[in-house]
């Protein structure tokens, strides 16, 4: 863990404040130096990125496995590290407030909890008992950790931006501190989730080389995440690379 977490995790929420911040997301601690070296000032780990490095699938870690690794990463960087918490690995709220303060003891900077279970999206109002069962759980324990609210609508093929945007607005009064909605790409429509859960922040997910940080930032967004989209780029070469040496015998 750093040094001064409380420093480390103040901030990380200065880093919200204003302008637009890049996060990375690794899965291991050689990314995390590599990170680190090329001056990144904060970063997050990646849900499918660690389950990918184990020979798993995402969401199919177990809450022990993803404590240890936020422990591990905390430990070996001073960058404020931001947990992607899945669900909270709970439905209930209860459950989800005991986990959180979990995640904070093992040295996170912020972390998020995602608006989903195995059989889809929560109702809305059990979505927002999660939040505000983790923020006050946080609040007791972790005050300064930054709590992120997302709507996972348009991963799970619910593309109706007025459904998402109430989502992230009741998360927003919940307690949840920055919002996330993953798979928005539509400019109007991120320049909307801006606008409606206002003065908090927001975060996208890069999908494709069309997005940058530029427009992001012009659009009023805050921190600009790229998911699992280094360990997917980091396997596809492998998998390149060992296709080729079976089939050609030489490296490519």
């Amino acid at each position: 863990m750093a040094a001064n977490i409380e420093a480390t995790r103040q901030a990380f929420r200065a880093l919200h404040r204003e302008g637009c911040f890049a996060l990375p997301n690794v899965w291991d601690l050689g990314g995390l130096r590599r990170i680190e070296r090329l001056g990144f000032t904060a970063v997050a780990s990646t849900s499918a990125g660690l389950a990918w490095s184990l020979g798993c699938e995402d969401y199919e870690l177990e809450l022990a496995d993803v404590i240890a690794h936020l422990r591990t990463l905390s430990d070996a960087s001073d960058l404020p590290v931001n947990a992607d918490f899945e669900n909270g690995f709970a439905d209930a709220p209860d459950d989800v407030a005991r986990n959180v303060v979990l995640a904070a003891d093992a040295g996170v900077s912020g972390l998020s909890i995602e608006d989903r279970g195995k059989a889809g999206l929560y109702d809305i109002d059990l979505g927002a008992a999660r939040i505000k069962a983790a923020r006050a759980a946080l609040d007791r324990a972790a005050p300064s950790v930054i709590l992120v609210g997302r709507s996972e609508g348009f991963l799970v093929g619910d593309k109706d931006i007025d459904r998402t945007i109430t989502r992230l607005v009741a998360y927003a009064a919940a307690g949840a501190d920055c919002l996330y909605a993953p798979g928005v790409t539509d400019p109007d429509q991120i320049r909307q989730i801006v606008a409606a859960v206002a003065p908090k922040p927001v975060n996208v997910l890069l999908m494709s080389p069309a997005m940058g940080m530029a427009d992001m930032a012009d659009l009023g967004v805050r921190r600009v995440s790229i998911g699992g989209a280094l360990a997917r780029r980091a396997w596809t070469a492998f998998d390149d690379a060992a296709r080729y040496f079976r089939d050609e015998g030489r490296l490519p």
